[in-house]
Formats: C-alpha cells, structure tokens, sequence
C-alpha cells in the first residue's frame, strides 16, 4: 500500500494502531466474501456486530459508549474500511456521522441517553432521511412536513436514496414544520411505526454490497419528543453532511489504495510481447506515478483538513475541496487500473471493477461533484452560480 511520503508518521501510535486493526479485520473478514455480497447484491449483516466491537460506530464521538477516537482516527478507519469496499465504509458513516453525529450535537439528553449507547453497539441502526425523489442537490426543496398535532408530530413525505433505509431501526427525517413554507427540523422516527414503510431499491449496478432504500412515510405519528431540539433550518443536515463528507474523503484513499495494489501486482506478474513484465513499459510506469502522485495529494489534503478540525477552524469548503478532489482522483485512478488489468479488470476476481462501478456512486453522493465546484467557485468569488 503506498504512502510514498511516509504520511503515517503524522499519526498518533494510537491512530496507527486503529489503523492496523482495522486493516486486519478488513484483510480477514471483509475482503474473502465481499466480490460475492457485490455480485449478489447483499450486505454482510453478519458484519455489523464485529463492526461495532471495533468501536467504529461513531467512533470520534465522546462519551455515551463511543471510542472517542480522533479525527484522524476516525479518517484512517474510514479509509481502511474502504478499502475493502464503499458499502462497508458507507455503512459506518452513515451510522456514525449522519445519526449519532447528530444526536450527540443537537439531541436531547434522553434522546442520547436512549439511542447513542445502543448504536455504539451496532444495536441499533439508524438511516439519514434528508434526499427526495425531487429534491437532491437542492435538499431545501423538500416536500416532506411535519404537521403540530397537539401532543405529537405528523410527518408525511417521501425519501429516497437511503443508506441502510431496510437495516434501520430509527430514521432521523427531516422535514418542513407546518408546510412547504416551513422550518426545517429534525424527527427521530421508529422505523416500525405505522405509515412507516422501507423499500429496498433494487438493480443496482454499484454500491451492491450496501442498503438502499426508498422511504415512504404516511401520516406517521411521532411523540413531541421526536424532534431534535438543538438545530433548526438547513444548518442541521447540512453540519451532518459535511461531517459525513470529511470521512468519505478519508474513504476513498482506500479504494485508490487498494486499486493500485492490485494493478501493480497484476502488471508486475503479466507477460507480453518481450517475455517482459508490463510493469517494465513506459506507458504502464508513467500510469503508476500519475496515480501514486494522485494518492499522494489526496492523502495530504485530507491530514490537512483534518488540523483545521482539530483547531477548530474547519469551514465546509474545506470539506468540499478535499471531498471533490478525492472522489475525483479515486475514480480516475480506479479506471486506469481497470485499464492495466486489461479483459481481467472487468472481472470479480480482482477488485478494481468493484471498486470503480462504487466510486460512480460516491462521485454523485453527499454532494455531487458539481456541487461541490460550484461551492468553491461561490467561496472564490463571492456569486453563488447554483441556478
């Protein structure tokens, strides 16, 4: 695995040891199976419990049986979870930053009390509910509400998208208070309520050893308590989201990491033309600087952004540069491997197709790479260029 820059000598003994521990779960309990979940189109529930024994359920979060773990901590876990595949990594992120993030930020003290415990154990599992079937890049065109029924919430509306939607035991909703011209808050919504109703979106061609799923919600009643109430407006999904993003930025190192090792091993063991290896060809070498530079760049500026979070000085564009650049890079470099393993490279038996039909769905995510260009080009400029 590359790190040409020796960037792990920044890390804490503490956080190379999370490192190594998860790579070592990764190496022996994800990697065996995961090319047959992918090509079935399931996720390793049985995963989950081990997962949270690891303590990588909101494992940068303090207190309430969280590790407690660092940023960097958090970011070198996420990556070696990636590495074995993005559904895994999406999995925990989701879980972690998208729910108990913001429980543990703008929840009450029951509600922490009640929920971060047991999803710090993987015994509960919660789902985001913020993406629409009409309102993705534009979240603040929800259509979902919330209606004030005396001694309880009514919320109808529609979610799509929705990772972990039919593993969830809560869904954290957000929808509009009152109407379409409403406040945005956040519900935590059981997901065996009644009006309730998860459905697996199928056929899939990336992301298939993940839980996708649409959301439905009919009239479903949820006590006063429901709501979270440390946030209002969009500032609460989207403080979630940019927490999220800094983990997939991590992530994907993982699966650029893990697509260069096997492209390099593959070029380093295939014969052609002059009984030579074709890691001995121009062409080829010149690709593996491209993306050893590549790795290199995006492991920096996400270390980078990371003493911004660690110094308090984190801004969101930080977050979209390194999500925006890392995505990118990842998916650049997935083909070009794919590209090196020849015929071979469309196949299961190496992990580099897998990888890169996944990282066509994180490039979209949380986020598309449009939109993260054009908040960088608004910071620059000062003109939002959105419309």
């Amino acid at each position: 695995m590359p790190d040409f820059l020796n960037v792990s000598r920044h890390l804490t003994p503490e956080e190379r040891q999370v490192q190594s521990t998860v790579r070592a779960f990764v190496d022996a309990r994800v990697l065996p199976t995961i090319s047959e979940h992918f090509e079935k189109g399931t996720f390793p529930t049985e995963l989950i419990g081990e997962i949270a024994e690891l303590g990588l359920l909101g494992c940068n979060l303090q207190g309430y049986g969280c590790a407690g773990l660092s940023e960097a901590g958090y970011g070198i876990a996420m990556q070696e979870l990636e590495r074995g595949d993005s559904g895994i990594r999406s999995f925990a992120s989701v879980q972690g930053s998208l729910v108990m993030y913001p429980i543990h930020s703008y929840g009450s003290e029951a509600q922490k009390e009640r929920y971060l415990p047991k999803m710090a154990k993987g015994e509960i599992i919660g789902c985001f509910g913020l993406t629409e079937p009409d309102a993705g890049s534009n979240p603040a065109g929800m259509r979902t509400v919330a209606i004030d029924d005396g001694d309880s919430w009514v919320i109808t509306g529609t979610k799509r998208w929705i990772t972990n939607g039919n593993l969830a035991h809560v869904a954290l909703v957000w929808a509009k208070v009152g109407g379409q011209d409403g406040v945005v808050h956040g519900f935590l919504v059981p997901t065996d309520s009644k009006g309730f109703e998860a459905q697996l979106i199928h056929k899939k061609a990336s992301l298939r050893a993940s839980v996708t799923s649409e959301l439905i919600l009919e009239e479903v009643r949820v006590p006063k308590d429901a709501i979270l109430p440390g946030v209002k407006g969009m500032k609460g999904p989207l403080s979630c989201l940019t927490s999220a993003r800094f983990g997939i930025a991590w992530g994907v190192i993982g699966a650029m990491r893990a697509c260069f090792d096997s492209a390099l091993d593959y070029a380093k063991n295939r014969v052609q033309f002059s009984g030579q290896p074709i890691a001995s060809h121009q062409l080829v070498q010149a690709k593996f600087a491209e993306m050893l530079t590549q790795i290199t760049t995006s492991q920096l500026l996400a270390l980078e952004v990371t003493r911004h979070k660690d110094e308090g000085t984190l801004r969101p564009q930080h977050v979209s540069m390194i999500k925006r650049h890392n995505v990118r890079a990842a998916l650049e470099i997935a083909r070009v491997c794919r590209d090196i393993l020849g015929g071979n490279g469309i196949t299961l038996e190496y992990p580099v197709m897998r990888h890169l039909c996944n990282l066509e769905t994180v490039y979209t995510y949380e986020g598309t790479h449009d939109i993260h260009t054009l908040i960088l080009g608004q910071d620059v400029t000062g003109i939002a260029a959105y419309g």
